[in-house]
């Protein structure tokens, strides 16, 4: 499966953004780019991203193309270089909901959903997080183990649970251990990956490698971590620390 987009975060605070425009759309994009701290310039100015939103905007936009500028158009997804997502602001955490232009009601109602369910205590989570780096590496030497550690800790039920605990990452740190080396098999009854279980979709995430037979499609294999090591092969009977999964297609 690939993808239609490639998400970034771009840093803005400080940079030139072309925007094109007038009345409630353009000052949406304008609202949106003095939050981000960009620097905002007309079309005859250099800079790299530009927002367009004109009621016939093929000549503006074939301009800024011919220079090089990467383009959003607004209301026109054939047109546009790049999308704006839906934002869900727990500072230092941004969540981006695209749907590639497609759909920009769906973004804002998939918006209002992760605002209901995401504590605005995740924001302090992350500076906790991020203020423990240090702390975490004397902790667990080895990086594996402290990624181990981390998602157990973040995951449902664990001491830093993202919806139900109250975040503190001291404790999880004076208490927490990493999880014990653990070898679970999956059998699939689809190839399909909307077919998996909520158990298999939650194991795929968080497993450290996959062992696999070659009937396991890649469109299951890609709902694991990235860097989760794939190994076409039967496992070990000591296939190493943290999570393996063993992935085998039923019948």
């Amino acid at each position: 499966m690939t993808l239609a987009a490639l998400p970034l975060f771009v840093k803005l605070a400080g940079r030139p953004v072309i925007l094109v425009g007038e009345g409630e759309p353009a000052d949406a994009k304008r609202r949106l780019l003095d939050r981000a701290g960009a620097r905002v310039v007309g079309e005859g100015d250099a800079a790299a991203l530009a927002i367009v939103a004109l009621e016939e905007p093929e000549d503006v936009v074939a301009r800024l193309k011919a220079r090089g500028v990467l383009v959003n158009c607004v209301d026109r997804p054939e047109l546009c270089d790049f999308t704006l997502p839906a934002i869900v602001d727990r500072d230092p955490v941004l969540i981006a909901i695209g749907t590639g232009g497609v759909s920009a009601g769906l973004a804002a109602a998939l918006r209002q959903r992760l605002e209901a369910l995401l504590p605005t205590s995740l924001g302090a989570l992350a500076k906790g997080l991020g203020r423990s780096r240090a702390a975490m590496k004397a902790r667990w030497p080895d990086a594996g183990a402290r990624r181990r550690a981390l998602a157990d800790a973040l995951g449902e039920g664990g001491m830093l649970d993202l919806l139900a605990s109250d975040g503190d990452v001291d404790r999880w740190l004076a208490q927490g251990a990493a999880p014990q080396a653990e070898l679970v098999t999956l059998r699939l009854t689809s190839p399909d990956p909307e077919d998996l279980t909520l158990r298999q979709a939650r194991l795929l995430a968080q497993a450290d490698r996959l062992f696999h037979c070659g009937d396991v499609p890649d469109a299951i294999l890609n709902r694991a971590r990235a860097d989760a090591a794939r190994i076409l092969a039967r496992p070990p009977a000591d296939p190493g620390e943290g999570l393996s999964l063993f992935l085998e297609m039923a019948g």
